[in-house]
Order: C-alpha cells, then sequence, then structure tokens
C-alpha cells in the first residue's frame, strides 16, 4: 500500500497534496497519458474550468479502464495555459480526490499541443493486486480497447 508523506525538515505543503510517496513493487502500475479537456465527441471546451472539469474525467475514465481509482493516484502533475489558475487548480483537484492527497506538481505554461487547450493533466497510480500482474491484466482486459490504442 502506498505511504504518503511531508518530510518534518521541508515546508508544510502549502496546498493538499504529499511531498513524497511510497510503494512496494508488487502491483499495477499505470501511467496516464496528459488529458485535455476534450469530450468524447472531440468538442473542446471554451472556459479553463470547463477543461479542469473534462480532463478530470478523461484522467478518471481512464483510471477505470484500468480497474483503478482515484485513491490509486500516487502522482499528478497538471499544466495551465492561463496564468494565476493555481487557486481555481486547487479546488477543482481537491474537490475531484475527495481527501486523497497524492503528490501533485502544477505548471503555467505558455502553450499546449493545440492553442484552445488551456489545461492538461497526467498522472500516475499503482494498485497492489499480487494476483493479477500487468501482463495478465493487458491479456484479458486489452481486447475491449486495443482498437483505441494510439502511440
Amino acid at each position: 500500500m502506498p505511504r504518503f508523506f511531508n518530510p518534518k525538515v521541508t515546508a508544510r505543503p502549502s496546498s493538499k497534496f504529499s511531498h513524497g510517496v511510497v510503494h512496494s513493487a508488487r502491483a499495477r502500475r499505470l501511467v496516464m497519458s496528459g488529458q485535455v479537456g476534450v469530450l468524447a465527441d472531440g468538442t473542446i471546451l471554451p472556459t479553463l474550468e470547463e477543461q479542469m472539469e473534462a480532463a478530470w474525467d478523461n484522467l478518471t475514465a481512464v483510471l477505470e479502464e484500468a480497474g483503478m481509482s482515484i485513491t490509486d493516484i500516487i502522482k499528478i502533475t497538471a499544466f495551465a495555459t492561463v496564468p494565476g489558475s493555481v487557486e481555481l487548480f486547487r479546488a477543482v483537484r481537491d474537490r475531484r480526490l475527495m481527501g486523497h492527497r497524492p503528490a501533485s506538481t502544477y505548471l503555467e505554461v505558455t502553450g499546449l499541443a493545440r492553442p484552445d487547450f488551456l489545461f492538461e493533466i497526467e498522472g500516475e497510480a499503482v494498485c497492489e493486486d499480487a494476483d493479477m500482474i500487468a501482463d495478465e491484466w493487458t491479456g484479458t482486459r486489452l481486447g475491449s480497447f486495443a482498437g483505441n490504442i494510439r502511440s
């Protein structure tokens, strides 16, 4: 099980996240590509807050497809193109994580893959599942979404 911690010799976190996460190697690991505020039909939402919500929905969908949940997230990295958006990010993150406090990084950048993308979030999750190694999971689940995999 992951152990979330904050060293006593560093400053306390400035919001609801952990400075470090330690996890054993006996787990499935999910690395999630950056998710943006695009709906399944390709619609790009117009506001930063709407894009944040949709990106979190997309990240959650990746977790669920892997048989994981929000509490399996150990690290998130968020990118916003709207300066001064950290408080909005924290409010959305804290609500979506429901008290879970993974390691978290927030960056303000000048641009993302498309000019109309205002927000992107990527993450990493681990799930202790000694009876199911990644190869077994991939072999049984891959058929349900193999046609959607793109590099």
